[in-house]
């Protein structure tokens, strides 16, 4: 079975674009407030949708997870500039359970923050707030129906 495609879209940046200083961490200048966001609905099937925030190109060996939420019902389809979408707010590598806005090191190239959006067969995981990226990319294995990844850049 091969998965169908979600776009995932914001009014604050378009796909390769600059993410607004609002949604950069406060000890970078930020307002730490999480981006809008919009996607198109999931296929037939779709009992949640789970979303993340990665930054592959953090100076670790990993990456750094920004956002982790998921349980999000099949009925939400988009999230207001600072909002948490009803679910489970999952583990960040902010070591909190809320969006962790953006904070490259003074220097890098601006780091690209991959949005991916799951639609999920599952109405629920089954687990809690401690609930890490890893753990959830684990999780959802043979449950996705639909993905969908908008990509902004953010540097200083």
């Amino acid at each position: 079975m091969s998965e169908e495609k979600l776009e995932v879209t914001s009014g604050l940046f378009g796909d390769g674009e600059t993410i607004p200083l609002s949604a950069a961490h406060s000890m970078v200048g930020g307002e730490n407030l999480s981006p809008e966001l919009s996607w198109t609905e999931g296929p037939e099937g779709t009992k949640s949708y789970a979303l993340t925030c990665w930054d592959p190109d953090a100076p670790t060996s990993v990456g750094f997870t920004h956002w982790v939420v998921f349980d999000i019902p099949p009925s939400v389809r988009s999230i207001a500039p600072g909002a948490t979408p009803p679910g489970v707010s999952g583990f960040t590598d902010w070591g909190e359970s809320r969006w962790g806005g953006m904070a490259p090191p003074p220097g890098d190239d601006p780091h690209h923050y991959h949005f991916t959006l799951y639609a999920l067969d599952v109405d629920s995981l089954g687990v809690d707030e401690t609930t890490t990226y890893a753990k959830l990319r684990f999780l959802i294995r043979g449950h996705v129906l639909a993905t969908g990844t908008l990509t902004g850049r953010f540097g200083l």
